[in-house]
C-alpha cells in the first residue's frame, strides 16, 4: 500500500489547464446566473411596490370621492330641512341630482383613469 505522505499525484499540466478553465467557466456562469436572479427580484420588488403604491393611491381616491358624495348628501339634508315648500324640495333635490350626476361622472373618470393600466397615476408611483 502507498503511505499519503509519499504519493505524489500530479496532474499533466494540459489537464490542470482544462480543469482550471472548467472552473472558471463554471464560477462565470454561477455569477451570470445570481447576476440574473439579482435583477429578477429587484424587478419584481419594483413592480410590487409599484402596484402596492397604486393600490394605496386608489385607495385614498376611493376614500376621498365617498367622502365628497356623504357630504353633499349631508349639504342636501340640511337644505331640505329648511325648505319651506314641497316645491322648494322637489327643486333643492333635482338641482342636487344634477350636480350628484356630473360629479359621478367625474369620479367615474378618475377612478378608470386611476386604475387602468399604464395609467398617469400608475405611473407617477413609480
Amino acid at each position: 500500500m502507498v503511505e499519503p505522505a509519499t504519493f505524489n499525484f500530479q496532474l499533466p499540466s494540459k489537464l490542470r489547464d482544462l480543469a482550471e478553465q472548467s472552473v472558471e467557466q463554471a464560477r462565470r456562469t454561477f455569477d451570470d446566473i445570481m447576476g440574473a436572479t439579482r435583477r429578477a427580484v429587484s424587478s419584481f420588488e419594483d413592480q410590487s411596490s409599484a402596484a402596492q403604491n397604486s393600490a394605496r393611491q386608489l385607495q385614498q381616491t376611493v376614500a376621498r370621492l365617498a367622502e365628497r358624495n356623504v357630504a353633499a348628501s349631508f349639504a342636501l339634508a340640511q337644505r331640505l330641512l329648511r325648505a319651506q315648500s314641497a316645491q322648494e324640495a322637489v327643486q333643492l333635490y333635482a338641482e342636487y341630482l344634477k350636480e350628484q350626476i356630473a360629479t359621478l361622472s367625474e369620479q367615474a373618470r378618475e377612478l378608470t383613469e386611476h386604475s387602468a393600466p399604464g395609467s398617469a397615476e400608475g405611473r407617477r408611483s413609480h
